[in-house]
């Protein structure tokens, strides 16, 4: 093991995440992990790691981390001004970070979470087959929290990149203001009369301030129940968009509790809750429905593309 960083700001909200765990929601424990699954990926290939390593993942304002060993790391997602040593230097490919150097972030212009990733990976304990910290559940990650002033960050340790990479130009997300989430109807959809569910589709939709890595409220117009606005609780997965009596839907994220009692009118597709991870409060909405086949298609797609990423990476001179 090797002390990578010692945090001198621990911005915001900054945890450990990787791409969360599977297998215990009959107890009760969520997946947590990225809430941009792509942003990740590709922030631990440009460092040569496994695509599922953990990852530092940052919410608006990001942390201040002096480096304590030689190492090599990249940052991806949210675009902001990131630093070393109050030089900046470019998102999206791979950097060196020499003991001493202080690595920065500014606040994220477009988006709402980076992750920054070294070589080797984040050391934190395995707890049930992830490193992702769950603050609510008071486990995972590093001690359950986010991260702290004078805080130590570990890496598992790796002989260092004898290339660097970067990403292609065209691979990388833009984020803005108002995303375009594609979803399937249902699984209560026909709790809803059919002037809500054109409204829900034809309305735009504003993150509140109501937000975080459980999920979203979203403000804009009424989506109108058939009759009673509550169900048997059943099954609830990130990307679920539930609709409460009032009539404003609360999309839900990475950290979704198990169960939930509010009709769900739709499910939003794996690839749109990446970018919808990047959502902040103020961020606009708009939800379009595909089919189910469209559905299963693109989520095939968007795995091919993230078990390609790494062939896809530009070497740099």
């Amino acid at each position: 093991m090797v002390r990578l960083f010692l945090v001198l700001k621990p911005g915001l909200f900054t945890t450990v995440q990787d791409l969360g765990r599977f297998g215990y929601l009959k107890y009760g424990v969520p997946a947590s992990g990225a809430m941009d699954q792509f942003s990740l990926v590709a922030a631990n290939l440009l460092v040569g790691n496994q695509s599922s390593g953990a990852c530092l993942e940052t919410t608006l304002i990001g942390p201040e981390l002096q480096v304590l060993s030689e190492t090599q790391i990249a940052v991806t997602g949210a675009a902001c001004s990131l630093r070393i040593n109050g030089k900046t230097v470019p998102m999206w490919r791979t950097l060196r970070a020499k003991k001493g150097d202080v690595v920065s972030f500014g606040n994220v212009q477009n988006g709402c979470r980076t992750y920054l990733s070294a070589r080797g990976g984040i050391n934190v304990p395995l707890l049930l087959g992830s490193r992702s910290t769950y603050a609510r559940g008071g486990f995972g990650g590093l001690d359950g929290r986010p991260l702290r002033n004078g805080d130590t960050i570990e890496s598992l340790g790796a002989s260092p990149l004898t290339v660097e990479y970067s990403m292609p130009e065209e691979l990388v997300p833009q984020f803005a203001d108002r995303v375009e989430a594609r979803v399937v109807l249902g699984p209560q959809a026909d709790m809803f009369t059919d002037a809500g569910v054109e409204t829900f589709l034809s309305g735009l939709f504003k993150v509140t301030s109501e937000a975080d890595r459980m999920g979203y409220r979203l403000d804009g117009p009424t989506i109108e129940h058939k009759g009673r606005a509550d169900i048997v609780s059943d099954a609830l997965l990130p990307g679920a968009v539930q609709v409460p009596k009032n009539g404003r839907p609360i999309l839900v994220m990475r950290e979704a509790q198990t169960t939930g009692g509010y009709p769900k009118i739709a499910v939003v597709i794996s690839p749109d809750l990446s970018l919808l991870g990047q959502a902040k409060p103020g961020s606009s909405i708009k939800f379009s429905k595909v089919s189910l086949s469209e559905a299963q298609e693109e989520s095939r797609e968007f795995l091919k593309l993230l078990k390609r990423l790494s062939s896809m990476l530009v070497e740099n001179q």
